[in-house]
């Protein structure tokens, strides 16, 4: 009796967006194409945004077949999109590999910002924030962020006709816990053959992981810093925020000031003032304290409530005595209001409550 082996041959397509300008040419001449071509290829995926090969006009059809054969696009959809009462628009994006993750449109009278994930949940575990609570799946690409900004900027122009100004990397996730691929979001978003943004309008925000802090220092960023605060004070920080038990204030201070000393950006302090935690003034002076580690500004934030924890968000007139006392002692102190709120869509309340498909 004879049997017939049919063995299927299956090459694994390789994400055309993992590789860099040159990686991309030296692949082409492995395919007996000219280098150059990969300059092209590179405007169309970064520069034009192409989510399809057949959009890449100006490539010959046969370059067009080769490239589907060995490559594909993993782009990200908006799965959904829902407006606030306010204009902020949230919206879930579905990834390749079935993820969702959210990124959010907050438009002010005088700037439109982009609020973009870095990672598919998070692993620090802050007791105020509903991404805490998920679980860490993966972090995210860099073009998995990339094509946020890119959504999220033609949500911007079609339904305000006001192109995107901002970038805040304040949505799911660490980003510092996903520094390699944040950095070459920046890369692509910052970049001239890429969307060719200032790195003074994106800012990245931490809940505060020194070495890493250090690192953004050595790489002399030119983008703007934010760190997530909200105590100034170890044993409250601690319990809010578990990740300052390997991350004290002594030593995001020290980390602080080595990222000043290598790049001169100013810092920005995020502090929401909790009803009876965190509001008194006895925690507006360790806070004034510790602003004078580094030149800063503190960002006060309104609370946004969700399900899984009991904090609230402190009386209007303490945080206006809260606030008082920051600027008597010269620091640069603002209140911001949340924005979305009633969709789910401000500070802290971003997370999938549904699976992914």
């Amino acid at each position: 009796m004879t049997y017939l082996c049919i063995v299927l041959s299956t090459t694994k397509l390789i994400d055309i967006r993992s590789l860099s300008l040159e990686q991309l040419k030296d692949k082409l001449v492995e395919m007996g194409e000219q280098g150059f071509r990969a300059k092209q290829i590179y405007e169309w995926i970064w520069q034009k945004s192409a989510i399809d090969f057949d959009q890449m006009s100006n490539l010959s059809k046969e370059l067009r077949e080769k490239l589907k054969a060995g490559f594909t696009i993993n782009f990200v959809k908006v799965k959904e999109s829902q407006v606030s009462s306010d204009k902020t628009i949230k919206s879930s994006f579905s990834l390749y590999d079935g993820n969702i993750i959210e990124g959010v449109l907050i438009p002010t009278p005088d700037r439109m910002t982009a609020c973009v994930s870095s990672q598919v949940g998070c692993s620090l575990t802050c007791k105020f924030c509903a991404t805490g609570y998920m679980d860490r799946k993966r972090n995210l690409n860099a073009d998995e962020i990339y094509d946020q900004v890119v959504l999220i900027s033609k949500q911007a122009e079609d339904n305000y006709g006001i192109p995107l100004s901002n970038i805040v990397y304040m949505g799911m996730g660490e980003p510092l816990l996903n520094y390699a691929n944040m950095m070459k979001s920046v890369e692509r978003i910052t970049a001239p053959d890429g969307l060719n943004m200032a790195a003074k309008r994106i800012t990245v925000s931490t809940a505060g992981i020194a070495k890493m802090i250090k690192k953004l220092g050595d790489d002399e960023v030119r983008f703007n810093l934010a760190l997530s605060l909200h105590a100034a004070n170890d044993s409250k920080r601690n319990e809010i925020m578990p990740i300052n038990e390997q991350n004290s204030l002594t030593a995001l201070a020290e980390a602080l000031r080595y990222y000043y000393s290598k790049t001169k950006n100013p810092v920005t302090f995020e502090y929401i003032v909790f009803h009876n935690f965190n509001d008194e003034l006895q925690d507006a002076k360790e806070l004034a304290r510790f602003c004078k580690h580094v030149p800063c500004k503190v960002n006060i934030i309104e609370y946004n409530p969700i399900s899984l924890a009991d904090f609230v968000n402190a009386e209007a007139d303490k945080i206006e005595t809260f606030a008082s006392y920051l600027r008597s002692q010269g620091v640069i102190t603002n209140v911001r209001r949340s924005r979305g709120k009633d969709i789910d869509a401000a500070c802290g309340q971003l997370a999938i409550k549904e699976k992914a498909n």
